[in-house]
C-alpha cells in the first residue's frame, strides 16, 4: 500500500496541482511604474498537465487510491460553483483535466460549474453574486482576498469542512495557520510551493568560472553573500552583462529573511512588523544591491523585464515563478534550453535559522451563502490526494518529462525547493488587508513601501513615513474581524 507523502515536495512540483491553473491569467503585467504585485495570485506556481486521456493503468491506479484514501460518501449535490478569472475545467476538447478533477468526477460524480469573470472585475462580480444569493461556493484565495474579504462579508470560515487531523490534511496545518484570524480558519490550503525560484544559465556559470549555485546550496554555502558576490563579479553594463531581473525579486528577497510586513500571530491577531530588525536587514540588503548596480534597470528597457538575456548569456539571475518553465521549452521567455537551465532557491542571510521562502499557498476561500461547501471540501480532498499520493505524483512527474522536457534531476530540485517553502513559509498579508495598505506597501510602484529600498531609497525613511498609518489600518481590520465573533 502506497503511503501518502508527508512532504509537499511533490505537491507543487508539478504536477497535479494544476486544477488551479490560470494559463496566463496569473502572470504579471508591467506598467511604467513597475506596478505588478496586485496581479499576483496564489495559483501562479501551478501548471497544466494533459491528463485528458490517462492510460488505463494510470486510471486504475487513481481509482485504487481514491478507494483507499477518499471518504466513501454520497455527494447529494454534485455541482460546486466556482467564480474566477480562469476555469478549473479543461479549456477545450482534448485539453488537460487535472488528476484532482478526475478523482472528483469518478469518486463522487462531481462537476464544477464555472462562473467566468475578469481579473479587474472579479471582486465586484463576487459581491454581486453573494449579495444576490447565487450560492457561489468557492473563489481563489489570491493575495487580495484575505483578510479583507472576511470584513466585507464575502467569505466564511472553513473550520467545519476541513479536518486537519485527517492524514490527507495534517501537512497543511502551517499553511492553514497563515489564514487563521480571530479563532477561525478562512482558507482551504491544498498545497505549498515556492512563490519564486532563481533561474540561471548553467553555461554562463561555467564560462564565468563560478561555482554552480545548486552545488553551493547543497554545501550550505548559498546565501545572500555568495549571491551578491557573483552579481558583483558578473555585472558590467558596458559589456552588456546584467545582474538580477524579474518583477518579483523584491518580495522574494525580503521574504527570505523570514519576516513579512504583516502577519498573523498564534492567536489569530494581525501583526505589523515594519520595525522588525530582520525585515530592516532585508531592506538594507536590497538597498545595497541597487546602489552597486546589481539590479537590471528596467527604465533602460521600456520598463520591461528582459528574461531572454538569461538564455543569451547576458544576464546572471532571473527571479520568477517556476511556472515560467512549466511549458513547451520553445515558449520559455528565458530562451534557455532544457540542457542549460539552472534552478536554485532564493538565498537566505548567512547564518539564518531556517531556509525561509516566499510561499505560494494554493488555496480557496468559501463564499458566504455557498450552496455546496461540503462538495468543495470533497473536491479539496481530491486535490490533496493528487498532491500527496506517490502514484499520482509519479504520473505528474512523467508528464513533466514528456511535455516540458524536464530531467529527473530538475524535477527533484524543484521538489526540494518546494519542500523548503512548506517547511518555512513566508506569507505577507499586506496586500490582503486593504487597498490602502497595499498601495503603501507593495502596489504603489517601485519607489514606494517594500519595493523602495530595491530602488535606492533608504528603508528607514520609507518606513517612518508610513509605518504609523499602516499599523493603524491593520489594527482596524483586526478589530473588525474580532467583532464578528
Amino acid at each position: 500500500m502506497k503511503k501518502l507523502k508527508r512532504t509537499i515536495a511533490g505537491v507543487s512540483a508539478l504536477a497535479l496541482a494544476m486544477s488551479m491553473t490560470a494559463c496566463g491569467g496569473d502572470s504579471e503585467s508591467s506598467s511604467a511604474d513597475g506596478t505588478t504585485e496586485a496581479q499576483t495570485t496564489t495559483t501562479a506556481a501551478t501548471v497544466e498537465v494533459n491528463t485528458a486521456t490517462l492510460a488505463e493503468e494510470d486510471q486504475s491506479t487513481l481509482d485504487a487510491a481514491a478507494d483507499e484514501y477518499l471518504k466513501d460518501v454520497e455527494l447529494e449535490n454534485k455541482t460546486i460553483k466556482w467564480l474566477a478569472h480562469y476555469d478549473i475545467n479543461p479549456s477545450s476538447s482534448g485539453a488537460s483535466e487535472s488528476v484532482a478533477l478526475n478523482l472528483f468526477k469518478t469518486k463522487y460524480g462531481g462537476e464544477i460549474q464555472w462562473y467566468p469573470t475578469t481579473w479587474d472585475t472579479r471582486y465586484s462580480d463576487l459581491s454581486t453574486y453573494v449579495l444576490g444569493g447565487e450560492g457561489i461556493d468557492f473563489f481563489p484565495n489570491d493575495t487580495a482576498a484575505l483578510p479583507k474579504g472576511v470584513v466585507s462579508g464575502m467569505f466564511q470560515p472553513v473550520d467545519d469542512y476541513i479536518d486537519l487531523s485527517d492524514p490527507l490534511w495534517v501537512d497543511m496545518q502551517s499553511a492553514m495557520d497563515c489564514y487563521y484570524f480571530a479563532g477561525h480558519y478562512y482558507a482551504i490550503a491544498t498545497s505549498v510551493s515556492a512563490e519564486t525560484v532563481i533561474l540561471y544559465n548553467t553555461d554562463t556559470i561555467e564560462e564565468q568560472g563560478f561555482d554552480d549555485p545548486w552545488k553551493l546550496y547543497e554545501a550550505g554555502e548559498w546565501n545572500w553573500d555568495t549571491f551578491r558576490d557573483m552579481l558583483l563579479e558578473f555585472c558590467d553594463p558596458d559589456a552588456d552583462q546584467w545582474g538580477l531581473d524579474g518583477y518579483w525579486y523584491q518580495k522574494a528577497l525580503y521574504s527570505s529573511a523570514g519576516v513579512p510586513a504583516v502577519s498573523v500571530d498564534d492567536d489569530g491577531t494581525l501583526v505589523t512588523n515594519l520595525y522588525d530588525a530582520t525585515l530592516e536587514s532585508a531592506m538594507n540588503f536590497g538597498y545595497d544591491l541597487y546602489t552597486n548596480g546589481l539590479i537590471l534597470d528596467r527604465a533602460l528597457f521600456d520598463w520591461a523585464e528582459q528574461p531572454q538575456m538569461l538564455g543569451e548569456g547576458r544576464q546572471l539571475f532571473y527571479i520568477v515563478g517556476c511556472y515560467s518553465i512549466q511549458a513547451d521549452p520553445e515558449t520559455w521567455a528565458t530562451a534557455l534550453t532544457p540542457d542549460n537551465v539552472g534552478i536554485v532557491p532564493v538565498p537566505n542571510p548567512a547564518g539564518s535559522d531556517a531556509a525561509y521562502q516566499a510561499a505560494t499557498i494554493d488555496s480557496w476561500v468559501l463564499c458566504k451563502g455557498a450552496d455546496n461547501p461540503e462538495g468543495v471540501a470533497l473536491y479539496a480532498d481530491c486535490q490533496r490526494l493528487a498532491n500527496t499520493n506517490d502514484d499520482a505524483i509519479a504520473i505528474g512527474d512523467q508528464k513533466c518529462i514528456d511535455d516540458y522536457q524536464w530531467t529527473e534531476e530538475l524535477i527533484a530540485k524543484n521538489k526540494k525547493i518546494n519542500a523548503l517553502a512548506q517547511a518555512n513559509p513566508v506569507v505577507d498579508l499586506a496586500t490582503g488587508i486593504s487597498t490602502d495598505v497595499a498601495s503603501l506597501t507593495t502596489d504603489g510602484g517601485d519607489n514606494v513601501g517594500l519595493r523602495a529600498a530595491f530602488a535606492g531609497i533608504d528603508w528607514a525613511t520609507t518606513r517612518d513615513s508610513s509605518a504609523e498609518v499602516i499599523a493603524t489600518l491593520v489594527d482596524e481590520v483586526d478589530q473588525q474581524i474580532k467583532a464578528l465573533g
